[in-house]
């Protein structure tokens, strides 16, 4: 029942996420252009396909009747984990009751993600990240839920471009010259991540492929060995969010080429778009959302969806994005279901193609 009405929502409303500026109307956003044959294919459960009950439906009872919590699948301290806590204290003045934050870190994500979707106590939600809800199913052969029919859309949260830098002694000062080196040294240059199937993998997987370049893969078990080995010299490139690399950018340690987002980042202005560098499409983001279990009520996910656009317009919510080098985006469920078929559909259609592995 709920993949069906899911299926539906993502085929409906296709209204786009839009990106919230200070001190601005929620205004501009993520282009949707998906077929709908595309929505149905991709099956992501999306509850919201229901938000409008139909006349004569009987009431529900008031949400929520005890405290509700909030699953983050990373440590303390993690992005996700500092957006949920800016957000909870707008939930508990509108909602009467307190949003805990529960951090259920393990497998990218997958372990506090599949807390949410096996949740039954009505009074469960999850914020987690693009790993879990788009390219797991296809890293993960037996994971043990399923984004298709186990979990309801509420909102897309926020997103982050990447950038694509180098150690400091590559020659290469642009993305021409990236490409050039590499094709000059076929196979001899490498690039880390912090794992098969991650953000950074797959961003630089897709460069690879437009650009025809060949780099080997190193990967790591988290960002700091990663970006010492780049700035020491052991690895050629990478490619990760700006919050991750940005000190080592501004002390020269490492060199920004291009990034991943549609337009330039306000952290990086003098660093090109790859679009602007010549590789038309070539557009990626890091990205979190707000996600519930397939059978919370449509009124439980409309109201929370609602309070989600409210609460990112806080000064909280806003400090914390911008700390992270993210921007806030509010959407409703219909337009998170389409944005996570459109990125389950390219990066898991990748993942497929690559034969990637999680490690």
């Amino acid at each position: 029942m709920a993949g069906r009405r899911w299926r539906r929502a993502s085929a409906a409303g296709r209204s786009p996420p839009r990106v919230l500026q200070a001190g601005k109307s929620p205004a501009g956003g993520w282009p949707v252009t998906l077929h709908r044959r595309t929505l149905l294919a991709s099956g992501f459960a999306l509850a919201g396909a229901a938000l409008a009950a139909p006349r004569g439906a009987r009431a529900q009872p008031a949400w929520p009747t005890r405290p509700v919590r909030l699953v983050v699948p990373f440590p303390a301290g993690s992005t996700p984990d500092i957006l949920a806590r800016a957000l909870t204290p707008h939930y508990a003045q509108v909602f009467g009751q307190p949003f805990v934050v529960e951090n259920r870190a393990g497998a990218g994500g997958n372990i506090g993600t599949d807390a949410v979707a096996k949740a039954t106590d009505g009074h469960t939600i999850g914020l987690t990240i693009n790993g879990p809800l788009a390219t797991a199913p296809a890293l993960y052969p037996h994971l043990p839920y399923d984004p298709a029919k186990d979990l309801a859309p509420i909102s897309l949260l926020a997103r982050a471009g990447q950038v694509l830098v180098v150690k400091p002694d590559l020659p290469a000062r642009d993305l021409a010259g990236f490409v050039a080196h590499a094709k000059a040294n076929p196979g001899k240059l490498t690039y880390g991540s912090v794992g098969a199937g991650s953000g950074g993998h797959l961003a630089m997987e897709d460069l690879k492929a437009r650009t025809g370049i060949a780099l080997e893969h190193a990967p790591y078990r988290g960002f700091p060995q990663a970006v010492l080995d780049l700035v020491a010299g052991r690895i050629d490139a990478m490619i990760l969010t700006v919050a991750g690399i940005l000190p080592q950018v501004r002390e020269g340690q490492v060199r920004a080429l291009a990034v991943t987002a549609e337009a330039r980042l306000p952290q990086l202005p003098e660093v090109p778009t790859l679009v602007e560098a010549g590789l038309p499409g070539a557009v990626s983001y890091a990205w979190n959302a707000l996600v519930a279990p397939a059978a919370m009520p449509a009124d439980v996910i409309a109201r929370l969806a609602r309070e989600t656009r409210a609460a990112l317009e806080t000064p909280e919510a806003r400090q914390a994005t911008g700390t992270a080098g993210f921007e806030i985006v509010a959407s409703g469920p219909e337009a998170l279901a389409a944005w996570v078929a459109e990125e389950t559909a390219r990066w898991g259609g990748m993942i497929a193609r690559l034969g990637i592995k999680a490690d």
